[in-house]
């Protein structure tokens, strides 16, 4: 498995110097990729009606795209990984711009993670629909991918209208799209259009019962099984060794083909330590 590190986005802080010794450290250290989260806006917990979301306003998040765009500048060969960027509560064109302008920069290291979000408050601000996010990803990946491939797109959808234009520069490698979530309509998606599947879930009969969907679904659209991309996530939180080892196995058995350990909410004062602890988890399983 491709061993990866993710970006400690609500912890790191706002020094640009620290961010990009974080990245360029991540490199130095042998990671593969570095993932990054991604939300535009925190809610007010005491708005009226309330807000019961994991992230609120006082968690910060670095917006991913511009991260890339300054980082691929600063690194050379780690990849650069969205875990996920929540794709329908933005503009796809403007999307496939910067993805297109980032995968340029970096040349070739952007992989794109999508996925359909959960907060009903950042889709009400960026003025996008919240109920058929799942649907118009799809036909968002179809945009996405014309855009990047030609250079001028006549596209007329059921979301989407794009009348004879294109962007430039376009991406000289493709950008790979990877689908984050769990449900039976998203396992099926990212089977028939997507690069890869980002699961949170455990190597449990949870995960391989959505593992073995993943892989019925693909044998249904006639694709390459080993073609197809699995990329779980490690926690430093509540873990130790022996079970950051048996978690690994069990996703190394389920068919993973790269992992990233996440540091954040393990009460690591500073970016070394985050490192450190991420160092550590790589030892431990390797």
């Amino acid at each position: 498995m491709k061993i990866g590190i993710v970006f400690p986005q609500t912890e790191i802080g706002n020094d640009p110097a620290v961010i990009r010794d974080f990245a360029q450290a991540s490199e130095e250290m042998g990671f593969n990729h570095l993932l990054v989260y991604d939300h535009v806006l925190g809610a007010d917990r005491n708005r009226q009606g309330g807000f019961e979301g994991p992230y609120d306003k006082d968690t910060p998040f670095h917006e991913p795209f511009v991260l890339f765009g300054y980082l691929a500048g600063l690194t050379q060969t780690i990849e650069l990984v969205t875990g996920v960027i929540i794709l329908p509560q933005r503009q796809t064109a403007l999307a496939a711009k910067q993805c297109a302008e980032i995968q340029v920069l970096s040349n070739g290291r952007l992989r794109l993670g999508i996925g359909v979000g959960w907060n009903a408050i950042e889709y009400e601000a960026l003025g996008e629909n919240f109920s058929n996010r799942g649907r118009r990803e799809e036909e968002q990946v179809e945009v996405m991918r014309a855009l990047w491939e030609n250079e001028i797109v006549d596209f007329d959808g059921r979301w989407h209208r794009v009348p004879e234009a294109g962007i430039n520069p376009r991406p000289e490698t493709k950008i790979p799209i990877w689908f984050g979530g769990g449900t039976d309509a998203l396992l099926e998606r990212a089977a028939r259009i997507g690069d890869g599947w980002l699961p949170l879930v455990p190597p449990d009969d949870r995960g391989k019962d959505a593992v073995e969907k993943i892989l019925r679904h693909l044998d249904d659209a006639g694709r390459d099984r080993e073609s197809f991309g699995i990329e779980p996530q490690a926690r430093i939180a509540g873990g130790n060794p022996e079970r950051w080892r048996k978690h690994a196995q069990g996703w190394r058995e389920l068919g993973a083909t790269h992992i990233s350990i996440v540091t954040m909410g393990a009460k690591l004062a500073r970016p070394e330590d985050h490192l450190k602890a991420a160092s550590e988890w790589r030892d431990a399983i390797s």
